[in-house]
């Protein structure tokens, strides 16, 4: 069998191929380690968090500037034989054409797949009006598409997690984005299954992203039947190491019990994993 890792340009062609059928789940790491404990896990790709990566940096989520996320998936990409998507944000700029000379530096760090957001970070004006964002949208297709390689762009509607959350608000973004060149929609925020049902009849037959949550308790089966093409866990794999971290040193500050560090992965299972990968990592291309 051979040990050739694969190009970038196979990690591209094997990422749009996923989105052709079937519903797969696309975790989300935080830096190097997590990209390649989930590789060895066996998922089939992988996407960026910009929480997850800001929390890594001791930021807030969406503090993280261009230079430091643009390095950050350069090393994730490298790092794993998986298609990565970049959660990109809302692209780190306001006007179109500066998404556009963003998105080209996203595609030069190899990913196989980029998301653009229409929020703005703005608490009095949320959401770019539609024109705006669907100008956006066109500008990242066009980057896209003029560096000449097949990354997959994604149109998220954020209308939910801004505090607007209107259904129809929100299919109108997602069909406007589809048809400015998005190969695949997300709204996160998305709960119930009349919701998600209804917007992936709406933007048929454009692939749905669907943003799990808590809050909806649907299973990978439940998604699937809903017609759902992919499933991503956004900052909450991140939270899940965190939240341990949290219970383990609150436990020991103020109890004095060490028992959450049972749960730990053993050194000897880790090492030998990242030892078997580096290796695997130094072969020949």
């Amino acid at each position: 069998m051979s040990n050739e890792r694969p190009s970038v340009a196979d990690k591209r062609r094997r990422f749009r191929r996923l989105h052709e059928g079937g519903c797969f789940v696309l975790p989300n790491p935080w830096d190097i380690g997590s990209a390649r404990f989930l590789q060895h896990l066996g998922f089939e790709a992988l996407a960026s968090t910009s929480a997850g990566f800001a929390w890594t940096q001791g930021a807030a989520d969406g503090a993280v500037g261009l230079g430091s996320v643009l390095s950050h998936l350069q090393a994730v990409v490298a790092a794993t034989d998986l298609p990565v998507n970049a959660d990109f944000q809302n692209g780190f700029a306001a006007q179109a054409a500066g998404v556009a000379e963003n998105v080209r530096s996203a595609v030069a760090t190899g990913i196989a797949g980029l998301s653009i957001e229409d929020s703005t970070g703005d608490a009095a004006e949320p959401l770019y009006p539609l024109p705006n964002a669907v100008e956006r949208i066109r500008a990242a297709r066009g980057a896209i598409d003029s560096s000449g390689g097949e990354v997959l762009l994604v149109g998220r509607a954020e209308c939910f997690l801004v505090g607007r959350p209107n259904l129809e608000e929100t299919i109108t973004r997602l069909r406007a984005y589809a048809e400015a060149g998005a190969d695949c929609v997300y709204a996160p925020g998305l709960r119930t299954h009349d919701q998600i049902a209804q917007v992936v009849r709406a933007v048929a037959p454009t692939p749905v992203n669907v943003l799990w949550s808590t809050a909806s308790e649907l299973s990978v089966e439940e998604l699937a039947s809903l017609g759902v093409r992919r499933i991503s866990l956004g900052g909450a794999l991140a939270r899940v190491a965190w939240g341990a971290v949290a219970r383990t040193g609150r436990n020991i500050m103020e109890q004095g019990c060490f028992s959450g560090l049972a749960q730990a992965l053993s050194s000897k299972e880790l090492d030998g994993l990242f030892r078997d990968q580096l290796r695997d990592s130094d072969s020949p291309r």
